[in-house]
């Protein structure tokens, strides 16, 4: 195995780990959802063939199915264990995203992802590849972080010469080399913070939902405290502070 497909197998591994526990932290994933849902609402996406690519739990599909009833959303997702938190009466099918996607009966006229893209290789070659897949006039509706995420942490991080840990995030501007800007119907930013008293409570909602993964080597506690004395921002009752920032693209084959 190459060093991505190991990194790709620890991914699904951690998110496989989580599922049980997924939905009570993934407080900022259902928010991002249910935007990405509200702006595909304001559309005139066609019926037919809906898929939620990365599917979790289901937060994408079931946001997007309240806002149009009578439209099914089939939800795919590499994590067997995700999958198994959704209703039996749910649509789901387990799929390796790393791999192109299947071949369905019919072609989407909606392909949405939240949280996902991020986590594959090459992202700008997916949404490329993924925009091909869609029917003639389809839609892809995608919610990622980006490139500025964490920018506290990289700041404390360039403070004391200890690495950030975080994953690296996709750059715009890479993955708009792989989009025809007129086919781009909305893009938006979405700046979310996070707060807590301390460093390890900040970062809990990450491990608990299997989004801790990192290239880097582990670091010790007493680096993790180095960190939080160094940690620049904080709000007027002594909370530190880390910021999202979520880019959401709607765009038509």
């Amino acid at each position: 195995m190459n060093s991505i497909t190991n990194w790709g197998d620890k991914v699904l591994s951690r998110f496989d780990q989580s599922a049980q526990n997924y939905n009570a932290s993934a407080t900022l994933q259902h928010s991002v959802a249910a935007q990405l849902a509200n702006h595909c609402r304001q559309q005139h996406i066609p019926s037919g063939l809906w898929v939620d690519l990365g599917s979790g739990t289901g937060h994408l599909a079931e946001a997007l199915e309240a806002r149009h009833p009578g439209q099914r959303v089939l939800r795919v997702d590499g994590s067997k264990a995700m999958l198994q938190q959704h209703p039996l009466c749910a649509r789901t099918q387990q799929w390796d995203l790393r791999d192109p996607l299947p071949r369905w009966p019919e072609a989407p006229s909606l392909l949405a992802s939240s949280f996902c893209l991020h986590w594959l290789p090459a992202p700008g070659q997916v949404i490329r590849n993924w925009l091909n897949q869609l029917a003639p006039g389809g839609w892809l509706a995608v919610a990622l972080p980006v490139e500025g995420c964490f920018p506290q942490w990289h700041r404390a991080a360039k403070t004391t010469g200890i690495p950030c840990t975080a994953i690296a995030f996709p750059e715009i501007k890479a993955l708009f080399q792989w989009v025809r800007a007129d086919r781009i119907r909305l893009q938006e930013d979405m700046y979310c913070n996070a707060v807590a008293e301390s460093l390890p409570r900040l970062l809990r909602p990450l491990r608990r939902v299997g989004a801790d993964c990192s290239t880097q080597p582990s670091l010790s506690v007493r680096d993790w405290r180095t960190l939080q004395q160094a940690w620049p921002e904080h709000d007027g009752e002594g909370q530190l502070r880390l910021t999202w920032v979520i880019k959401l693209l709607l765009i038509q084959r």
